[in-house]
C-alpha cells in the first residue's frame, strides 16, 4: 500500500488514497483540486524514499469535501484572590479533503 507524508499547515500527515483527512482551513472552493508539492516521503512496496526537505517530483491530489469548524476550545483564566476571572471559546476553521492519488517522479 502506497502512501505519503505531505506538510500542510504547519502540520504534518501521513496519507494513503481514498483517505479523508481534516487539516487547517485551505482557499479552495468545494468539489475543486488541490496538489500538494510539499511531500516529505513516499513509501510503499519499493521501499521508503525520504526528501532532503521534499521528494522532488512527487505530488498528492486531493478533492475538497467540506469546509467545516473544529469542536470549541474553552480557554479559562483566573487569577487567585483577585476577583479576575476570564472565559474565552474558539471554534478552528478546517478543511475536509480526499485523497486522490499519489504520484512520485
Amino acid at each position: 500500500m502506497t502512501y505519503a507524508v505531505i506538510r500542510t499547515g504547519g502540520k504534518q500527515y501521513r496519507v494513503t488514497p481514498d483517505l479523508t483527512l481534516v487539516v487547517e482551513r485551505l482557499e479552495a472552493e468545494l468539489g475543486s483540486t488541490i496538489t500538494f508539492h510539499d511531500v516529505l516521503a513516499i513509501g510503499g512496496e519499493a521501499g521508503l524514499t525520504i526528501g532532503a526537505p521534499t521528494v522532488p517530483g512527487a505530488t498528492v491530489t486531493a478533492t475538497v469535501v467540506e469546509h467545516d469548524r473544529g469542536d470549541k476550545v474553552i480557554i479559562f483564566k483566573k487569577r487567585r484572590r483577585q476577583n479576575s476571572r476570564r472565559k474565552n471559546g474558539h471554534r478552528q476553521h478546517q478543511t475536509v479533503l480526499k485523497i486522490a492519488s499519489i504520484t512520485a517522479a
